[in-house]
C-alpha cells in the first residue's frame, strides 16, 4: 500500500466539473492499493497517517499532528501509484490490487480515517478526476507499508 501525503492549505477533487470533495488545511492523500494488501495493512497506514507530526508549532518545528491543528483529509484512490516502470517505457500495473479488492480497502481506509478525523472528503473510486491543491511548504511524504 502506498500513500502520497501532501500537506495542503486547500485541496479539491472534481469529476466532470463538479466538486466531489474539498478541504481546507490538512492532508491530500493519494492512495495506491497493491495486490496482497489487507485491512491490517490499512490499519497500520491509517495509524501512521493520522499521527504524522508534520505541521509547524509556534517555534517553526514540524511537531504537530493533524489532530493538533484541526486538519482535514482528502482521500483519493490512485492505482497508478502501483506502476512498475522497470521494463520498457509503458508502466505495468500487475502489482495493483484487483479493482473490487482495491475499492473495498479504499472504503475501509475512509471509514477508519473518519473514526479519527472529523472532516474526511473523498474522490470517487475508478472515476476520472481532476485534483487541485495548494501544497503547504511544499511538504510531501511517500508512505509505504513496507516502511512500517
Amino acid at each position: 500500500m502506498i500513500f502520497v501525503i501532501q500537506r495542503v492549505r486547500e485541496a479539491e477533487v472534481s469529476i466532470e466539473g463538479k466538486t466531489a470533495g474539498r478541504i481546507g488545511h490538512g492532508f491530500m492523500v493519494l492512495i495506491g492499493v497493491r495486490e496482497g494488501d489487507t485491512e491490517e495493512t490499512a490499519d497500520k497506514m491509517v495509524k501512521k497517517l493520522t499521527a504524522l507530526r508534520i505541521f509547524e508549532d509556534q517555534d517553526g518545528k514540524t511537531n504537530l499532528s493533524l489532530a493538533d491543528v484541526g486538519g482535514e483529509l482528502l482521500l483519493v484512490s490512485q492505482f497508478t501509484l502501483c506502476a512498475d516502470c522497470r521494463k520498457g517505457n509503458r508502466p505495468s500495473f500487475i502489482h495493483a490490487a484487483p479493482p473490487e479488492r482495491a475499492e473495498a480497502l479504499y472504503e475501509y481506509i475512509i471509514g477508519k480515517c473518519r473514526e479519527k478525523v472529523p472532516v474526511v472528503e473523498t474522490g470517487v473510486f475508478g472515476a476520472v478526476m481532476q485534483v487541485s491543491l495548494v501544497n503547504d511548504g511544499p511538504f510531501t511524504i511517500v508512505l509505504e507499508d513496507r516502511d512500517l
